[in-house]
């Protein structure tokens, strides 16, 4: 008698994994914001490392505010984008940007110093998560082109958020929408 054949495994990890290891990789990897035992992210960097900072604190308030107008436009994206959206507001935060930027609010401002034009957001779902994967995508790869130009605690910060984005690609574009 022959054996019933096992549907195909998935390849890749699934998305709930990436969502359980994202925040503690993160944790581990040093998202800390800041050299050792400074409380103020930046302190004691050159000006190119905290111009460098700098931009990567405005880049991922720029793509929390494309979350924040995504969860507006399509609520029912708020529980599956929830996560990731929590996520970015930590990059902010380990840049050492988005003071009123808060893990717990849902579609506000993310507290850039400069007001910028409101982002479009598609009007179905899944082009929506396209352009948000697509955003995500394109500051991962302009992130892990930037982190050879820094040195060390700064470079393994964008390492892992380049990282972290990477993964927040494969939640929005993969798996069970």
């Amino acid at each position: 008698m022959p054996f019933p054949s096992s549907p195909r495994p998935r390849s890749g990890p699934r998305r709930r994994s990436l969502l359980a290891v994202g925040p503690a990789a993160l944790a581990l990897a040093g998202c800390t914001a800041g050299p050792e035992g400074s409380a103020d992210p930046g302190e004691g960097d050159s000006d190119a490392e905290r111009r460098a900072r700098a931009r990567a604190a405005r880049d991922s308030e720029g793509l929390l505010e494309r979350y924040d107008a995504v969860i507006a436009a399509r609520p029912a994206l708020a529980g599956r984008l929830g996560p990731l959206r929590e996520n970015v507001v930590r990059h902010v935060q380990a840049f050492g940007g988005g003071r009123k930027a808060s893990p717990s609010a849902s579609a506000s401002p993310s507290g850039a110093a400069t007001a910028s034009a409101p982002v479009a957001v598609p009007g179905n779902d899944k082009d929506a998560l396209a352009g948000l994967a697509a955003a995500e995508r394109e500051l991962a790869d302009r992130r892990s082109k930037e982190l050879l130009g820094v040195p060390g605690e700064l470079a393994r910060l964008l390492a892992s958020v380049a990282a972290a984005g990477a993964a927040h690609v494969y939640v929005l574009t993969e798996g069970d929408a």
